[in-house]
């Protein structure tokens, strides 16, 4: 997510980072590093990537 932070072509543009509901994707520090660059978190219930 570094990565595509630091290589966005509109920055200011508001990002919307959805997916399922992974370990990976719950964890505090990387909730914690999106919501600090200005990234909405989304993630659906019952696991479903959809």
């Amino acid at each position: 997510m570094a990565m595509a932070i630091k290589n966005r072509k509109y920055p200011d543009k508001k990002l919307i980072h959805h997916s399922d509901r992974g370990f990976q994707y719950c964890d505090p520090k990387y909730t914690t590093f999106a919501e600090n660059n200005n990234i909405t978190m989304s993630m659906t219930e019952q696991y479903n990537p959809y």
